[in-house]
């Protein structure tokens, strides 16, 4: 299985990944979820590059610090929480692959704050 480091580079990577594509393709997500805007996945592409920036340098870590550990699952359990209030919120006001997307990225985010879970619990594990 991944190490802990890993499980964290990869939510870096997934982040960052995401993150620069709303902001360099902020126009055609927009046109995906049928909304007018840009604004609101130009913030979250900054977000999430600032997010999986953070994710990095506490992957890189030697030891990994538990409670920067902890700071990510926990951001990532908002992320989860945010996108299952946002499907309702926005029902009626992003097209269906919009509501698919955000629960697919919902999805992803929960797996890794789940991993990320474990992978601490069996690095303490170790220690003791």
């Amino acid at each position: 299985m991944f190490s802990l480091t890993n499980i964290l580079k990869i939510n870096a990577i997934s982040s960052g990944l995401t993150g620069l594509g709303l902001v360099f393709f902020a126009q055609p997500v927009a046109t995906l979820f049928q909304v007018l805007t840009t604004a609101p996945f130009l913030a979250v592409g900054v977000f999430l590059v600032f997010f999986a920036s953070f994710v990095y340098w506490v992957a890189v870590q030697n030891p990994l610090a538990e409670d920067q550990v902890r700071t990510v699952i926990w951001l990532d359990s908002l992320w989860v929480v945010g996108s299952i209030i946002a499907i309702f919120l926005l029902l009626n006001s992003v097209s269906f692959i919009g509501h698919v997307i955000i629960g697919v990225v919902a999805v992803w985010v929960a797996l890794m704050a789940i991993l990320q879970q474990k992978g601490l619990k069996e690095k303490n594990a170790r220690a003791y």
